[in-house]
């Protein structure tokens, strides 16, 4: 798609912005878009489905909820998982341990009722990623130049900490709870647990080792960002930020362009190398290809080995969320989280059978991956990730559907798909049928290559858009045609500061504008629930903010929630009947001036013993009742 530079921004929002509000005849917020206040008494006029009453903004060592809910601590980092695990001490910390207790940096949150194929809001399994670790918050002993080199038994321990946790909860007399001796019990990592490839990649040469010579072997997980539930109840999380982890350049062979367009090599921050070889790649050019995949996980079942479903493609996975279309076929949809990179949707060949679990063990490796293109009119047009079709040929390097799913950035660029701000969260209205996708933000976007998609040269706030597979609404809708429609849903900032260029479809207060929307969640209501990571950087604490999606409150975003100083807001996830809210609290204290010994908060214990640990809260109302 070539780059648009005849159009303004205010042109662009005149022409694409809320289209849908302007066939209408409704007002635009174009008042605070430049920097007047013309219609910013119309706009708080507007009213809002959401009846809480919102947090102060802020940014101290607490966190803070809506008055009328409370919040509970359910699992932190160091909590037991299985029912060996020792309780968690600090300064005896042991890869062993750490194997059996709650890992570190919780991110994407997913809730399956139990038993299996029930609609319980009462009792569960809770499914939590563990995207990564900071050292300098997690050992007492760490002295200063030893991060560069940590001995083994460190390493390892962050190793253990990394991956995912399946645990059982479960609600008595209100108070959420874990279940310390459940058979379901189970931790995930990248230090041990065997992982299956699955799909077209599947022992391929480009994923076998000498450690594993048949590429269908992996051992661990890493950098699990967010992910998505599937509709027979297993897991999807998405391997994202994997270039931190080797270290070292290739030779000159095919894997050395493959790498550099991956950042392989080039900004690692994790220094496993100098113990397991296998993340050097010059010791070991096929390795960084056997990760940044979706990996399914079965938490109904702790002996399931999980497995790296190929078909979904290779980048740096933020999301994997799924839907059954009206005719049977699964769609996931996922954004590859990095600037300037592309939006993603696979759909299953074959047909979800609610009947038999089996059927559908596997149906994530066989379909087609397609990448988006959005254009100035309005349209979004899928292209389709196939061998041997358009560019993707022997000619440009591609002898197969696994080179072309190994490359997935590459075969994108080949087929000119559109260039996004950072593409996290990519989810689905229940209501509506529309997908929603959060670009967090791009201070890499020039002037000349902003679009009507992404009209803001270095975007610091980000934005969210919204798109409409035809069909009409909810169920109705086809996600799998090849063309929808899309608008921008908000551009993020504070609409009173010109500079920002924010839009909201009705104006939020002072405390209720957001900065690098994250993930995202939708309540039964089909209210939209945006988590931020990034509002730190203007002194304000991240937290989870909720907008109707439909009607005079449409856009109005409202806070709900503040993290603790140093925090970011992950994986909002609800109960089947909206009365829970799951929040994943990552790296509380982790500012420019914390340390072990000396954190900006140590949330959420609180004891001088005790290290700012990550935690997932249960937030209930007060007297019972649906969230918001």
């Amino acid at each position: 798609m070539p780059p648009v530079t005849r159009q303004t921004l205010a042109e662009l929002v005149d022409v694409r912005l809320d289209r849908r509000q302007i066939l209408g005849g409704g007002a635009l917020a174009l008042g605070a878009l430049f920097g007047s206040t013309a219609l910013a008494g119309a706009a708080k006029a507007r009213g809002s489905s959401l009846t809480f009453s919102e947090v102060e903004r802020g940014n101290d060592p607490h966190h803070h909820i809506a008055p009328g809910y409370r919040a509970e601590v359910l699992i932190r980092w160091g909590d037991p998982v299985a029912k060996d695990a020792p309780p968690f001490d600090p300064n005896n910390q042991t890869a062993e341990a750490q194997q059996r207790q709650f890992g570190y940096n919780n991110d994407f949150i997913g809730y399956v009722p139990l038993p299996l194929g029930s609609k319980s809001s009462d009792r569960g399994l809770l499914c939590v990623n563990h995207e990564y670790t900071i050292p300098h918050l997690m050992y007492p002993d760490l002295k200063p130049g030893m991060q560069k080199a940590m001995p083994k038994r460190m390493v390892d321990i962050e190793m253990a900490a990394h991956g995912h946790t399946v645990i059982e909860i479960k609600r008595s007399h209100g108070q959420w709870e874990t279940v310390p001796d459940s058979l379901f019990n189970r931790r995930i990592d990248a230090l041990s647990t065997i992982f299956r490839v699955g799909g077209p990649a599947a022992g391929h040469d480009r994923l076998k080792t000498e450690d594993d010579p048949t590429g269908t072997r992996v051992i661990g997980t890493l950098t699990n960002c967010s992910g998505g539930v599937t509709p027979w109840g297993t897991i999807l999380s998405g391997e994202e930020n994997i270039n931190k982890y080797f270290t070292g350049r290739p030779a000159r062979t095919v894997e050395a362009a493959n790498h550099h367009r991956y950042g392989i090599g080039a900004a690692y921050a994790f220094r496993w190398a100098h113990i397991y070889e296998r993340f050097d790649v010059e010791e070991e050019p096929n390795e960084p290809n056997r990760f940044g995949w979706v990996v399914e996980i079965d938490p109904y079942d702790p002996h399931a080995t999980p497995v790296k479903r190929t078909s979904l493609g290779r980048f740096f996975h933020e999301a994997a969320t799924t839907l059954v279309n009206k005719d049977g076929r699964v769609v996931c949809y996922m954004g590859d989280d990095t600037a300037n990179e592309y939006l993603y949707r696979f759909i299953t060949r074959g047909k979800f059978d609610a009947r038999n679990r089996e059927r559908n063990r596997d149906l994530l490796d066989d379909g087609v991956l397609s990448v988006a293109q959005f254009s100035e009119d309005g349209t979004l047009r899928w292209l389709p990730l196939i061998w041997g079709q358009g560019p993707l040929t022997v000619e440009n390097g591609f002898a197969s559907q696994a080179d072309v799913l190994i490359e997935a950035r590459r075969a994108g660029d080949l087929l000119g798909a559109t260039p996004m701000d950072r593409p996290e969260d990519v989810e689905t209205n229940p209501v509506t049928g529309s997908v929603f996708a959060s670009l967090t933000n791009n201070l890499k976007r020039k002037p000349a290559d902003i679009d009507g998609a992404n009209p803001r040269p270095r975007n610091r706030d980000g934005h969210i858009i919204e798109m409409t597979p035809p069909g009409g609404r909810g169920k109705a809708a086809d996600h799998t045609a090849d063309v929808y429609k899309w608008d921008i849903f908000i551009l993020g900032g504070d609409p009173r500061v010109a500079r920002d260029q924010a839009h909201y479809n009705s104006l939020p207060t002072d405390d209720g504008w957001i900065s690098c929307p994250d993930n995202i969640a939708f309540d039964p209501k089909g209210r939209i629930w945006i988590a931020t990571d990034g509002l730190p950087e203007r002194n304000i604490a991240d937290g989870l903010f909720a907008a109707d999606v439909e009607g005079p409150g449409r856009g109005q975003t409202r806070r709900f929630f503040s993290c603790p100083i140093g925090a970011e807001m992950c994986g909002p996830f609800f109960t089947p009947d909206g009365t829970t809210l799951f929040l994943a609290v990552q790296h509380p204290g982790d500012t420019a001036n914390s340390t072990y010994a000396d954190p900006d908060t140590r949330w959420p214990d609180f004891k001088d013993d005790m290290p700012p640990r990550p935690s997932v809260i249960a937030i209930t109302k007060i007297g019972g009742g649906p969230i918001g």
